[in-house]
């Protein structure tokens, strides 16, 4: 390790160890070292996806509601394997440092995430205490819709023809109406999402900021970059307001503003070379 790097590792711990509360701020790049893709770029959808490469389709023209009209099967292919995937993957380690080191704050932690995923569900972490901004592929809307209803899919199950990347039917249907179900997620050029669930997370993560004033607080932010950059703007805004200390886990684009702490690195490698510094 570099001597910088081991000065920022010893700064952060530092600013972890000394605070009321922390903020996890989390992106794509969060789930990398849980074996997940973080779809960055064409080529890196690709290797996830090479039968979209065939097709020519990238992640954001396959991340689009009009397949759910124009193809469902191949809308329902994309969509369910992303859900098997999620729900067979198991969190890294850090997410369980994470959450140990939050229990031990008396402000609590609370998460701001752009990742559809539910990892940060499955780690432990309290519904109460976790806002997903853009959804989460663990809940379904209605296509129509026929109502406001967002409810959970745990006992849906999708079948891939993994050649094809078609999904099997039957294809999820709303229980309402019959017609055909989504995922609960804000995609691209997307009107009909419903935000409800994601509304009343955020009306909790506002509550919590605000009961926050006067206190310390560590924003920890993971692999979120400046291509949907929904996670790094909202942490770079909480520090601002709170005056807290952000400290940036990105391999690729970890600057920030001044007095960020910058590290360079993976999400679990920083986290337990963070671990070893602690003083809680």
């Amino acid at each position: 390790m570099s001597a910088n790097m081991d000065q920022a590792i010893h700064a952060a711990a530092e600013a972890i160890s000394g605070a009321d509360a922390i903020l996890i701020g989390a992106g794509a790049g969060m789930g990398v070292d849980s074996g997940l893709p973080d779809f960055r770029g064409k080529e890196g959808f690709w290797r996830a996806y090479p039968i979209f490469q065939k097709l020519g389709y990238s992640f954001e023209e396959m991340a689009n509601p009009a397949w759910f009209e124009q193809d469902p099967p191949l809308a329902w292919g994309f969509y369910g394997h992303r859900l098997n995937l999620y729900r067979s993957t198991e969190p890294h380690m850090g997410y369980t440092m994470l959450k140990t080191w939050g229990e031990q704050k008396s402000g609590g932690v609370f998460v701001f995430t752009s990742n559809v995923d539910g990892q940060f569900q499955k780690a432990g972490f309290p519904e109460s205490s976790i806002y997903e901004c853009h959804g989460s592929i663990h809940h379904l809307q209605c296509i129509g819709p026929c109502s406001n209803a967002v409810w959970n899919n745990m006992d849906t199950k999708v079948e891939i023809d993994e050649a094809t990347l078609n999904a099997q039917p039957p294809l999820p249907r709303c229980p309402r109406c019959g017609k055909l179900a989504r995922p609960n997620i804000l995609m691209f050029g997307d009107w009909y999402w419903n935000s409800n669930r994601a509304s009343e997370q955020q009306t909790r993560y506002t509550a919590w900021l605000k009961n926050l004033q006067g206190r310390s607080l560590a924003i920890l932010e993971f692999g979120a970059g400046k291509a949907v950059p929904t996670v790094r703007h909202q942490c770079e805004s909480a520090a601002n307001s709170l005056q807290a200390t952000l400290i940036r886990f990105n391999p690729r684009e970890s600057e920030g503003p001044p007095g960020t702490i910058s590290l360079p690195i993976g999400a679990l490698t920083a986290l337990e070379q963070i671990e070893n510094n602690l003083n809680l």
